[in-house]
Formats: C-alpha cells, sequence, structure tokens
C-alpha cells in the first residue's frame, strides 16, 4: 500500500457525487469526460453502466484532458442507471418521458445500477465493477408527479429519480448501500481503489 499523496480526479459533472466524495474527506479535481453516453450500448444495463463508467475514466485519463503525460492522479468515473423490467433507463429526454417513467414506477422497485471505474495514471492500471442497490417506490398520485417533474429535477437524473432531493418522500425504502443510489458505492471504491493498491485513507485532505 501506498502511503504517497495523490492527486484524485473525478471524471463526472454530477454534484451529488462530488457531495459524496467531499463529505468522505476527499477533495477531488472535476473534469468532465464529454462521453456521447448515446452511443455507448451493452447486453444488460448493469454491464451498460460499468461500460459507461469505463468510458468517462479513459477519456480523462488518457484523453489530454489533465496536464502533461502521465502523472499521479487517480481517475473515477461512475455512471448509473435504473433497471426496471430489465430496461435500463438513464436521464428522460423531456417532461413528459420522465412523467410516464414514474407512472410506471410508482408502487414497484428497481435496481439502481452505477458502475466504477477507477485508473491509476501512475501505473496504467485499471479496475471496475458494478454495484447495484434495489429501489422501493412508492405511490405518489398523478398531481405530485406533474409538480415534481415541474421542478426540474428528474431531467438531469438517471431514473429520473434522487434519494437526496425532491423525489425523497416518494421512495418507501431501498436495499442496499444508499450512497449507490445517489451516484457512488463509497464501499465499492474503497475497494477498488485497495486493488490498486491505494488506501482510501490516503486520499483524504
Amino acid at each position: 500500500m501506498t502511503s504517497t499523496p495523490r492527486v484524485l480526479v473525478l471524471a463526472s459533472a454530477s454534484p451529488a457525487r462530488l457531495g459524496l466524495l467531499k463529505q468522505a474527506g476527499l477533495d477531488p479535481r472535476v473534469v468532465v469526460s464529454g462521453v456521447d453516453e448515446d452511443a455507448i450500448a451493452a447486453d444488460t444495463p448493469a454491464e451498460l453502466a460499468r461500460v459507461l463508467a469505463e468510458a468517462k475514466a479513459a477519456a480523462v485519463a488518457g484523453g489530454g484532458m489533465l496536464d502533461g503525460g502521465p502523472g499521479d492522479e487517480i481517475v473515477v468515473g461512475c455512471d448509473s442507471v435504473l433497471e426496471l423490467d430489465g430496461q435500463a433507463l438513464g436521464k428522460p429526454a423531456d417532461a413528459a418521458e420522465a412523467t410516464a417513467r414514474w407512472q410506471a414506477m410508482r408502487g414497484r422497485a428497481g435496481v439502481l445500477r452505477t458502475g466504477h471505474c477507477v485508473i491509476d495514471r501512475a501505473t496504467g492500471r485499471q479496475v471496475s465493477a458494478t454495484a447495484s442497490t434495489t429501489v422501493r417506490f412508492g405511490r405518489p398520485d398523478d398531481a405530485e408527479i406533474a409538480a415534481y417533474v415541474a421542478s426540474g429535477e428528474p431531467l438531469h437524473v438517471a431514473g429520473a429519480f434522487t434519494l437526496d432531493g425532491r423525489s425523497a418522500p416518494f421512495v418507501d425504502g431501498i436495499d442496499g448501500d444508499p450512497g449507490n443510489v445517489i451516484g457512488l458505492s463509497l464501499p465499492l471504491l474503497r475497494a477498488l481503489l485497495a486493488e490498486l493498491g491505494v488506501r482510501i485513507t490516503d486520499l483524504w485532505i
């Protein structure tokens, strides 16, 4: 294990992921990957989440977005999709789609899949995995769904809902890691860092 201070880079524009990392004592540099998510496909929602995370991390780690050549940066890429009826649901395209999503989800359970990829630029090593959390949705009525969609929040998040925002009252419960639903599983991140020989405590500020 290394005790040398490293630079953590988050390859995501998600304020929720950044917030989770900061709450855990980390202070990552944010570099948005610019990956076209719609251009990437996979056989299953879990695989899609992982492949998207790998693409984002790789774009930042090797795409010339960081200063100079290979350095001490550790790049973390993540992407989330909600699996419902075997389909991967990302961000809804518009208000109508967000409304239809909630009408289909209410009273049911889905699985939030978040792919995680960590690349150590110093060694070139890469590890990745997907975390899964079951989400049990409540039964908001049509007026509540309309008000939520009008807030604009569901248009910016995978699955058209958040656990830490306006839709929290519409989620009856979860089975698994709540951070994963918000956007990043800290226990999985710790495990992936360990595979690369890095203690998460070495990244604390």
